[in-house]
Formats: structure tokens, sequence, C-alpha cells
């Protein structure tokens, strides 16, 4: 592998992730926000805020710095969360060099504009080649490190093949896929699923009831991202599939959680405010709900799931809901 500068934006748990990974094949720094954060890479490999007993690689080199983090970065990742993502990208704009490849690890939708995180990349930075890291990859599980997959996907095949090398190590296993859309619409939309499965999980529901609510939840995450462009197959692979049921099924998933406080009867405000880090469902929950009404696409278990949190259900009224609807052929809506 030739050697490259990669520069990750964020010092949240997967940003910080994906550069302890990439520390073992090139040269990385990250950028936090955080000083007492940048102190405690740099001094002791430790992220304890939200890796709290994980050891980075020795190598990782962080900064509260954007223009010494990407000025000579041939790599920027962005691990910034989707509300705070296109701020971020306005300051990397001033320092970034031309055709530097921009890769997204955000599973979130802007909510103003209902866009992608690429779709802001290319809005933002036109010419730079953009892709995302995505699949269920839980942050924590590969720091132990335990085995893991992801995909990178890019509409460069050439760009793409060279940048699954920067991303793979060890254990965690990177495959390649051109469909950008595809793969990164599979990233968001499973969030409100997971906390829908969640809502099931705090109020006591079976296996069974997850396995439904899992399975029909893909269905229309799949209809909607077909509908958006996205391949019908992605959604049975990594990123569709299997971070579904990662994020539907981990205790460590932050949406999933956020479901089992809802199901508990707790206000979504209380259950925000106690989390150090964002639940992106529940954040792009209105930017879905638009985008299904867009390309008329029907969604009943995101339906339900923005309704309690916008707060205009419960999440037991939702949930008895959810299990009452009249069931038709399983290829159709419902």
């Amino acid at each position: 592998m030739q050697h490259l500068n990669v520069a990750v934006l964020g010092g949240g748990s997967w940003g910080t992730t994906v550069a302890s990974l990439v520390a073992r094949n090139t040269d990385v720094k990250i950028w936090a926000r955080d000083a007492t954060t940048v102190d405690e890479i740099n001094s002791e490999h430790r992220n304890s805020r939200y890796l709290p007993g994980a050891t980075l690689h020795e190598k990782l080199v962080a900064t509260h710095d954007i223009a010494e983090a990407v000025s000579d970065a041939d790599v920027v990742v962005m691990g910034i969360p989707s509300q705070n993502f296109r701020n971020v990208l306005e300051e990397v704009k001033k320092h970034i060099r031309a055709w530097v490849p921009v890769i997204s690890l955000t599973k979130g939708l802007e909510l103003d504009t209902r866009m992608r995180m690429t779709e802001i990349v290319q809005e933002v930075l036109p010419g730079h080649p953009v892709g995302v890291l995505t699949g269920p990859n839980l942050a924590r599980e590969i720091m132990a490190g335990q085995a893991a997959a992801g995909v990178i996907a890019m509409e460069d095949e050439i760009i793409v093949q060279a940048l699954q090398d920067v991303f793979k190590s060890g254990l965690f296993r990177v495959y390649t896929n051109t469909d950008v859309i595809g793969c990164e619409l599979g990233g968001v939309l499973k969030n409100i699923i997971a906390i829908a499965v969640g809502m099931g999980d705090g109020q006591g529901a079976g296996d069974n009831t997850r396995a439904a609510l899992i399975t029909r939840g893909l269905a229309e995450v799949s209809r909607l991202g077909v509908a958006m462009g996205g391949r019908p197959e992605t959604f049975s692979g990594l990123a569709g599939m299997g971070d579904m049921i990662a994020t539907c099924t981990s205790p460590q998933s932050r949406n999933r959680h956020v479901g089992i406080e809802l199901g508990k009867g707790r206000d979504m405000e209380d259950i925000i405010e106690e989390m150090t880090m964002v639940a992106e469902g529940a954040k792009s929950a209105p930017a879905v709900m638009a985008l299904a009404r867009k390309y008329d696409v029907e969604m009943p278990i995101a339906s339900d799931v923005y309704r309690v949190l916008s707060g205009d259900a419960t999440a037991s009224r939702a949930f008895r809901g959810l299990l009452r609807v009249e069931a038709g052929a399983e290829s159709e809506p419902g």
C-alpha cells in the first residue's frame, strides 16, 4: 500500500476507532474539538469519554486545529454528527488540497435539506471523490479486537480499491461497493427501525416480535432506498441487513437504547440529556418521513416511531398499533 496521510475529523467513539485502525496502516491525525480528549489521546493513547478501557494505537496523533489535520491529508474522513457535518466541512474547505477523497462515517440526514452526507460533500467540495464507510460496526467490539466487517462505497472503482487497504486492519475486514446511495441510506434508515425494536424490548417483547420488526423494517428501508436510487441487493448486504441486525439487537446500540427507554414510558428529552453520544435515528426521523412522502413510499414502522419521537403517541400505544397492522402479501407494504 502506498503511504498516505489520513485526517479523521471527530473524536467520538467511531471516529476514534477508525483513526486507531488506520494508524496500523499509515499516518493519521485525528481532530477533536475537546482539548481534554486531544491531550488524553496524545499522552495516554486513550479516549476514556467515548471508549472507556480501550487503548488506542500508539502512532495516532490528535489535534484541535483543523488546518493541522487537513492541510497535508491525502484522505479526509468525516466522523461528525449529521447536524454539525456541514459546518465542519466548511472549515475543511479552507485547508483541503484539490481532489482529495472525502469519506463519511456519519449515519444521518441533514434535517433542513434532507440531504445525505455525501450529497453535502458534493455541494461544499465539488470535484472531490466522495464515499462512505459503513456496516455493522460497534466501536467497542472492534477496539476489543473482535472480528467485524464493513463496506467502503464509492462510485470510482479504482479509488475505492485503493482506500480499501487504508481501512482494513487485522480482524476488521472491509469490502467494496459502488452503490454509495444504497450503502449510505442503509446506515441512515436502520436507526429508526432500531428505535422501534427497542420500544418493543422496553415493553418486554419476545424474540419473535423482534425478528418480525427487523424483517418488516428491512422491507421498509429497502423500499425507500431503492426508490431513492439504491440497488436492491445492497440492502441484503452488510450496509443493510448486517447493520440492521447489529443496531437492533446490541446493548451498545444508542438508537435501540432510546427505544428501550421510550418503551419504559420515559420522556425523550430526559433520555437524550443523559446520553454522551448522538442517537442519529432520533435526529433523522423527520427527514426520513419527509423523504417517504416525497417518494410515495409506505413506512408504517418508521411512521409510528416518528409519532412517538414527536410526542404525538406513546410508545406503548404505537407498539400495539404496529402489531395490529392488517397483514397482506409479504411482498406488499405494511
